[in-house]
């Protein structure tokens, strides 16, 4: 089946050539894509989509914990962008709209965190997403609380929805990353009480304030790609809790 969405000023639908996924399918795929009309009405400027996901476990179990910082991103993104998330795919609460012209997949994997990697390879190669383009939006335990850090690629750092996701796009690291600052557990705590505890008030204000940084740095990514304004924004969040 051929989808097609709309969103302001584009046509969002075609197949298109070979890349993550593909080498595999037995059926035809197709992606998202967008072309803008020129001043004649024809389609010169083409983009290609953007897969958004935020890792965390599903249920109002683990609503606000540290370890589910990723939905609270796809949430803020969701609400600044009005994407809805209303459609389940894949085993992933899917949402699919545009930030400024081009098009957008946003998702959320109920499969449980470790299970992450169950939506991500299947919505990459069904939408033939590239990989330069799947975003994972995860907390970090090695970021000092509410610090954001948006990377074009990296490893799993022990996080075992990260390896679920490389496991699952054929062990690649080559995909972008926004990793966002939960601190490491205080004393002898153990990890997975840490992980799965809410924040404190203070760190509350830390993490919505990261949530407001963090939709516009998305936004910079998605419409200029890696660029200057990118590493300037990774520079500030280093240091935006020390005291000058």
């Amino acid at each position: 089946m051929l989808h097609a969405i709309s969103v302001p000023n584009t046509c969002i639908l075609c197949p298109r050539s070979r890349c993550f996924g593909q080498r595999n399918q037995g059926s035809t795929r197709f992606c998202l894509r967008a072309s803008l009309p020129d001043n004649n009405g024809e389609f010169k400027v083409e983009y290609t989509p953007w897969l958004v996901v935020g890792l965390g476990n599903p249920g109002n179990k683990y609503h606000g914990t540290r370890h589910n910082v990723g939905f609270e991103m796809i949430d803020q993104i969701s609400q600044s962008e009005g994407i809805a998330l209303n459609t389940i795919q894949s085993k992933a609460l899917v949402g699919i709209g545009a930030i400024g012209e081009v098009p957008i997949l946003l998702a959320k994997p109920q499969a449980y965190m470790n299970f992450s990697g169950e939506s991500v390879g299947p919505l990459a190669a069904y939408y033939q997403v590239p990989l330069r383009h799947i975003l994972l939006i995860y907390d970090e335990m090695s970021l000092p609380n509410g610090v954001l850090r948006l990377q074009p690629k990296g490893g799993h750092g022990h996080h075992n929805g990260v390896k679920s996701v490389m496991g699952h796009l054929d062990g690649s690291r080559e995909f972008p990353r926004l990793c966002i600052g939960i601190g490491n557990p205080p004393g002898a705590m153990d990890m997975k009480a840490y992980l799965l505890q809410k924040f404190s008030p203070a760190e509350r204000n830390q993490i919505n304030e990261a949530l407001e940084q963090g939709v516009e740095a998305v936004r910079t990514l998605v419409l200029n790609g890696f660029n200057q304004k990118i590493t300037r924004f990774n520079l500030g969040q280093k240091y935006k809790h020390h005291k000058v």
